[in-house]
């Protein structure tokens, strides 16, 4: 494993360190971003020309001692909607997991808070999601419209994180995988992984375990082209956005059944955090296509 790609030194020692250090881990996540909002942006901008997106107010470029503004394309947003999604994102995904291991932090608090593990994907996304519907809204763009355009981005942008969670071995890693069980035209490494050097010190079984990131990451990847062929659909809007928060729900569920998480009892039964959310997410899924599978009005 490769958690850290790369360690620059310092002429001299900066917040109690000579080297600036680049994680696996954060750099497939900025990948996942950037990928996610070039494809937000152009999917705006055609939605624009196309006149179903109307178009936004923001401050002008012009140097001057009034501040004056002028009309773009909802595809002017997509910075600060990334910004706020990583902020979001990042300290949603922290509070999700403390409170996934509760246990763990009350032990040591410091030690999970700055922890280069420990991210929730469910808590980042509610948190990202409720600071970009606030600032959609604000600037008055259809919100369904954008919901369509962005789910499906960060459904790649999710995949591409999971690498990133592959290379660290961060601990998103399944149970001790079969290993007799193994189709013989599949790769040891896609059936079987230790987690060498994993950045939580870890060791693992010499049998190794199912590498549930990578598994993520080809799901992501072939559900994001089957949402990327259906953007121009005839439904709705709303109708693409629904269909990735079923997909998302369904993904995790299934992915669930073989990964290592905290089980809590619920109702007689033993369900992880993300198996609730992920029946949550797919019931509202439904809900929405319910509603949404409607022809355009013309």
């Amino acid at each position: 494993m490769y958690p850290r790609i790369l360690e620059i030194p310092l002429p001299i020692e900066f917040l109690g360190s000579s080297t600036i250090t680049i994680y696996s881990f954060g750099a497939m996540m900025a990948i996942g971003f950037l990928v996610a909002a070039w494809l937000m942006q152009r999917e705006l901008n055609r939605l624009f020309i196309e006149g179903r997106l109307e178009p936004v107010r923001i401050p002008s470029k012009k140097k001057s001692r009034k501040q004056h503004f002028v009309e773009a394309s909802p595809a002017s947003l997509v910075g600060t909607v990334t910004v706020i999604a990583v902020v979001g994102g990042i300290i949603g995904a922290k509070i999700f997991h403390i409170l996934e291991n509760w246990g763990d932090f009350m032990a040591d608090p410091r030690g999970m808070l700055f922890s280069q593990g420990g991210l929730t994907f469910y808590g980042g996304l509610l948190f990202a999601a409720v600071g970009i519907i606030w600032y959609v809204r604000k600037h008055g763009v259809n919100l369904p419209l954008f919901a369509d355009t962005t789910l499906p981005t960060v459904m790649l942008a999710y995949g591409i994180g999971r690498i990133g969670c592959h290379l660290a071995g961060d601990g998103d890693w399944g149970i001790p995988s079969n290993v007799e069980a193994k189709p013989g035209f599949l790769p040891d490494w896609l059936w079987s992984e230790t987690y060498p050097n994993n950045i939580l010190g870890r060791t693992l079984p010499e049998s190794g375990v199912y590498p549930t990131s990578i598994y993520e990451f080809l799901m992501a990847v072939m559900l994001f082209a089957v949402l990327w062929s259906l953007r121009k659909h005839p439904f709705r809007a709303g109708w693409l956005a629904s269909l990735t928060v079923l997909f998302f729900g369904v993904e995790r569920l299934l992915i669930e059944q073989i990964r290592v998480n905290n089980v809590f009892e619920v109702l007689g039964m033993e369900v992880t955090q993300a198996e609730i959310i992920s029946v949550i997410m797919i019931a509202l899924g439904v809900a929405g296509l319910v509603f949404t599978t409607r022809r355009k009005r013309q």
